[in-house]
C-alpha cells in the first residue's frame, strides 16, 4: 500500500480556466480519504490527476515516495474504480476482472486464484462469474468493477462517483460493503462523490472542495462541528446548517445578534449571546454577521431556557422522516429547517416558539464568510 502526497497542484484548461488550485494534500498509508464538493469542483479531476489520467498543469504528486508527474498511469500501481463501470460487454464477468492480470503475463494458476478470492470477497458467486455484465444488476456489476480492482492489489485504489447509478437502497448497501473492503484490505482508498452523506459514513478524513480550492480537510465529526466557513457548515449535514445574517449590537444586558429583516417591517429574531460568547465577538460589535445553527440546535421554546433565545415561528412545512420530523419555518421574513421528535404535534400554519441551543450555534464573518466562534 502506499501513501499519497500532493504538493500544489494545479489543473488549468485552456482558457484560463483553473479547474483546480494549489492543493496540497498528503493521504496516508491505509488511509480512507473521501473528496466531496459540488459537480465543478475539481474533486474528479483531482482524482484523474492522481491516476495519470489528466496532466498536471503544475505541482507535484507523489505516490510511496515516488514522483510520479510524468509517469504513464498503467506504470503508477493504482486500480480505478468508474461511476459507469467500464466493463467490457463482450466477456463474461470472469474475463473481465481476469484481463488486467492476463495483459501483465500473470500465470494462469496465479489469475484464477485472485479473481475467486476477490469474488470471494465480494459475493459474486461462481454462476454470475460466467455471466456477461449485461446478465447482472447495477450492484452487481460494481462488484464486479470492485473485484477487477482487487485483483491488481494495487498500492492505491481510486473510486470516482462508483453508486451514482444505484438506487438508494443498493448505494447503501455498497457504501458499507466499501467500508467493509477497507478494513478488509487495510489499503489506501482516494473516493469522490458529491454525496456529503457518503462522505460522513465512509470516510477517515474529508476533504471538501468548491471553486477548484480545498475548503477543509477534516475528520467527520470535527468537520461537522467545527467547520471552517460558512460553506463547508451549508454544505455539511443534512438538512443544512440554517443561516441568519444580522449584526452584533452593544445592549444594555450585554452583546446581541440582531437579525436583519432587510426593510420587511417586522422584527427579526434577537437575543443576548452570553458570557461565553461575548468575549470571541467583542471586536465584532456594530459590524454584520452570521448566525448559523444546525436543525437539530432548535427544540421547542416550552422545553426552558432564557427568554431571549425563544424565537416565534411559522410552520410552513411538515416532513415526518420516520424517526424524526423535519419542520420548515418562517420568522420574519427568513425561513428555516428543525430537526425536532418524531411524535412533535406541530402543524401547518401553526404558530410556534423555538428555543436555540447556543452551546451549538456558530457565527461567520459576513464579508470573509470565515468563522469567528
Amino acid at each position: 500500500m502506499a501513501k499519497v502526497v500532493l504538493e500544489k497542484i494545479c489543473k488549468i484548461y485552456p482558457g484560463g480556466v483553473k479547474a483546480v488550485e494549489d492543493a496540497n494534500l498528503t493521504i496516508d498509508d491505509r488511509e480512507f480519504v473521501v473528496l466531496v464538493g459540488p459537480s465543478g469542483c475539481g474533486k474528479s479531476t483531482t482524482l484523474r490527476m492522481i491516476a495519470g489520467l489528466e496532466e498536471i498543469s503544475s505541482g507535484d504528486i507523489y505516490i510511496d515516495g515516488k514522483r510520479v508527474n510524468d509517469v504513464p498511469p498503467k506504470d503508477r500501481d493504482i486500480a480505478m474504480v468508474f461511476q459507469n463501470y467500464a466493463l467490457y460487454p463482450h466477456m463474461t464477468v470472469y474475463k473481465n476482472m481476469a484481463f488486467g492480470l492476463k495483459l501483465r503475463k500473470y500465470p494462469k494458476e496465479e489469475i484464477d486464484k485472485r479473481v475467486r478470492d476477490a469474488a470471494q470477497i465480494l459475493g459474486i458467486t461462481d454462476e454470475q462469474l460466467q455471466r456477461k455484465p449485461k446478465a447482472l444488476s447495477g450492484g452487481q456489476r460494481q462488484r464486479v468493477a470492485v473485484g477487477r480492482a482487487i485483483v491488481r492489489k494495487p498500492k492505491a485504489f481510486l473510486f470516482d462517483e462508483p453508486l451514482s447509478n444505484l438506487d438508494a437502497k443498493m448505494r447503501v448497501q455498497m457504501r458499507t460493503e466499501i467500508s467493509k473492503l477497507h478494513n478488509r484490505l487495510q489499503s489506501t482508498m482516494i473516493y469522490v462523490t458529491h454525496d456529503q452523506v457518503e462522505a460522513m459514513t465512509m470516510g477517515d478524513r474529508i476533504v471538501v472542495m468548491k471553486d477548484g480550492l480545498i475548503q477543509q480537510v477534516a475528520n467527520p465529526i470535527e468537520l461537522y462541528d467545527n467547520p471552517k466557513n460558512m460553506f463547508v457548515a451549508g454544505f455539511i449535514g443534512s438538512p443544512s446548517m440554517n443561516f441568519f445574517k444580522g449584526q452584533i449590537q452593544q445592549r444594555n444586558d450585554g452583546l446581541a445578534f440582531v437579525e436583519s429583516v432587510n426593510g420587511s417591517g417586522k422584527s427579526g429574531i434577537s437575543f443576548t449571546v452570553g458570557d461565553s460568547l461575548a468575549k470571541s465577538l467583542a471586536g465584532y460589535a456594530g459590524k454584520p454577521v452570521v448566525f448559523g445553527i444546525r436543525p437539530e440546535a432548535i427544540k421547542h421554546g416550552n422545553a426552558g431556557g432564557p427568554q431571549e433565545r425563544v424565537v416565534p415561528a411559522m410552520v410552513d412545512v411538515v416532513e415526518p422522516m420516520g424517526s424524526e420530523i423535519f419542520l420548515h419555518l418562517t420568522s420574519a421574513s427568513h425561513t428555516f429547517t428543525a430537526r425536532v421528535d418524531a411524535h412533535d404535534t406541530s402543524k401547518v400554519g401553526q404558530q410556534v416558539d423555538l428555543l436555540f441551543d447556543l452551546r451549538k450555534c456558530r457565527f461567520f464573518d459576513q464579508q470573509t464568510e470565515q468563522i469567528i466562534v
